[in-house]
């Protein structure tokens, strides 16, 4: 399967997907961030100073989906017709875990736009709880399984 393009000078174009058929594509993706028990409880409990992070993080990671293609260089412009993103708070783990769900009818699938709103929502609760604990880390931010277009259903193991 061909990613990129080569034209005779060596310049990179977008893969030409004009011929594909259009179909339903969806994505999903998941990532966490680590943290520790007292800023995972003033996120439960909307204590944060910036305000309300999950909801906060949840409206950046579905602005990132809609906006991926101005991100990430020779990634498509997709329209989308569903975007969502669930947390789960891990006390166990001191962790919060977010999992994305992209989908369109397009030639094209959104695999980029579900890992991107996974990040993009993980980056927003670090930029909020920052100041409550610099050493937080993302973590284990993968594709989860992806459907449509020629390729079929891929599933992670």
């Amino acid at each position: 399967m061909e990613f990129s393009h080569l034209d005779d000078q060596g310049n990179v174009h977008m893969v030409d997907v004009g011929a594909k058929v259009s179909s339903r594509r969806r994505a999903r993706a998941e990532g966490s961030i680590l943290m520790r028990k007292s800023v995972l409880n003033a996120i439960a409990n909307t204590a944060m100073p910036k305000g309300d992070v999950l909801q906060t993080a949840r409206i950046a990671g579905l602005m990132a989906a809609k906006r991926t293609a101005e991100l990430i260089p020779l990634c498509h412009s997709v329209p989308l017709t569903h975007a969502a993103l669930d947390f789960v708070l891990d006390e166990t783990g001191s962790a919060l875990h977010c999992t994305s769900q992209v989908e369109t009818f397009a030639q094209t699938g959104v695999e980029m736009e579900a890992l991107t709103a996974v990040q993009i929502a993980l980056l927003t609760i670090y930029d909020m709880c920052k100041s409550a604990d610099r050493a937080m880390r993302i973590t284990n931010v993968r594709l989860l399984e992806k459907s449509g277009g020629r390729s079929g259903t891929w599933r992670a193991t």
